[in-house]
């Protein structure tokens, strides 16, 4: 079995997620988002907004500053490639792959793989439930908001209503979809009339061949991954990911190897390359696949990273919404922002070096990335709040 360096996986892993580059100078056009979705395989989709909504971040990092109308047009707008489904987590997901998601939605339409509290309802209620979908095709597109005033009940369950949680079932079902978004909440509409015709004509693959495919995307978007990581790309059970592994391996499409210092066997995909040196400085959104995966990201950069979101102010480490710093082939730090829109501001809550970092180094091109980042996000202005050991130096910079 060959083996790799950890400076070698940390390449293969940079590349394959399109952070092994400089960015390109100039104006972003939609061909370059279609390009970072074909590298991801994916966009997370998730409600926090102190900085920027998830699914925009990872174009950033990758492309630097874009018009996030780019994004939009391509997921909702009337020439969408990208649909909405449950990938990793709530995603944006390039629409040829409707097909190999139809054996999950299946699953759920059987109850199989979905959440109690929907799960619960769709059992129980199932009238209830045909009444809501049945709604939606004579009144869609429209919100949950829409239907609550008739068939308002409340629900202990994530705060939501009984109608909410019948639309979430017919969602993962894939008898719905989202067809826009209202600020952040979901506008559904049947399949039928969001998914292009062109699309729902594709053959549905049986489930084997559908998670072979997505294990295969898993593993061309990380280049070097274990069994768990690859299996967490797109959610797959233990079960369903290790058959298909060994098929892979059977198939040549995946290589078996071990990497210094991972207790895990990895596996290679046959077409992933390693570059001579990473050149990129950008920062990571905490739903990035380069490190959602925190003991992967671990393994790679010896970087202990949590979201601390839902953790007690005082009990926080690091912050709020706290930021990896990447420059060239390293985590080097850790910044807590956020998007102050009412005063135009990009405010740096928190700035950590890591000890094996250079701080000079460091804060000049963290100091380049804020300053492109408030750009990007329209505000004029960056303050730096005296917290963290990088918080002097860059300052110094800004």
């Amino acid at each position: 079995m060959d083996s790799l360096t950890l400076r070698e996986a940390v390449r293969i892993a940079l590349a394959a997620q399109g952070l092994d580059r400089t960015r390109r100078i100039g104006r972003k056009v939609r061909r370059h988002v279609d390009q970072v979705v074909e590298q991801t395989g994916l966009l997370q989709i998730d409600s926090v907004n102190i900085l920027m909504r998830a699914h925009y971040m990872p174009l950033f990092s990758r492309l630097g500053a874009y018009d996030p109308a780019l994004l939009d047009a391509t997921a909702w707008g009337p020439r969408r490639t990208l649909f909405e489904y449950w990938g990793h987590e709530a995603s944006l997901l390039p629409m040829t792959l409707h097909p190999y998601f139809r054996w999950r939605m299946a699953r759920a339409e059987r109850l199989d793989g979905i959440y109690g509290g929907i799960a619960n309802l769709a059992r129980d209620r199932p009238d209830f439930v045909e009444k809501i979908y049945r709604e939606v095709e004579q009144r869609g597109p429209l919100v949950a908001g829409d239907l609550d005033r008739a068939n308002h009940k409340g629900s202990s369950w994530w705060g939501w209503t009984e109608t909410k949680i019948a639309l979430e079932y017919l969602f993962w079902a894939g008898r719905i979809t989202t067809a826009a978004r209202r600020g952040f909440e979901r506008v559904y509409d049947l399949t039928e009339r969001v998914i292009p015709a062109t699309v729902q004509a594709m053959p549905t693959p049986d489930e084997p061949d559908a998670q072979r495919h997505l294990v295969s995307i898993a593993a061309r978007a990380l280049g070097i991954a274990t069994q768990s990581d690859l299996r967490d790309y797109f959610r797959l059970s233990v079960k369903d990911c290790k058959a298909r592994i060994t098929e892979l391996v059977e198939a040549k499409r995946l290589v078996p190897v071990t990497v210094e210092g991972w207790r895990q066997i990895a596996y290679l995909d046959a077409d992933a390359v390693s570059p001579r040196r990473i050149a990129t400085q950008s920062l990571l959104s905490p739903f990035d696949p380069m490190i959602w995966e925190r003991d992967r990201t671990e393994r790679l950069f010896g970087f202990r990273y949590r979201l601390e979101i839902y953790t007690p102010a005082h009990k926080r480490e690091y912050g709020y919404y706290v930021l990896p710093f990447l420059l060239a082939d390293r985590l080097v730090g850790r910044v807590d922002l956020k998007a102050e829109r009412k005063g135009s501001l990009l405010r740096v809550v928190a700035a950590h070096l890591e000890s094996h970092a250079d701080g000079e180094r460091t804060a000049h091109a963290l100091a380049e990335e804020l300053t492109t980042m408030a750009h990007w996000l329209g505000l004029e202005k960056i303050s730096i709040d005296q917290r963290g050991g990088l918080a002097p130096a860059l300052a110094a910079h800004i």
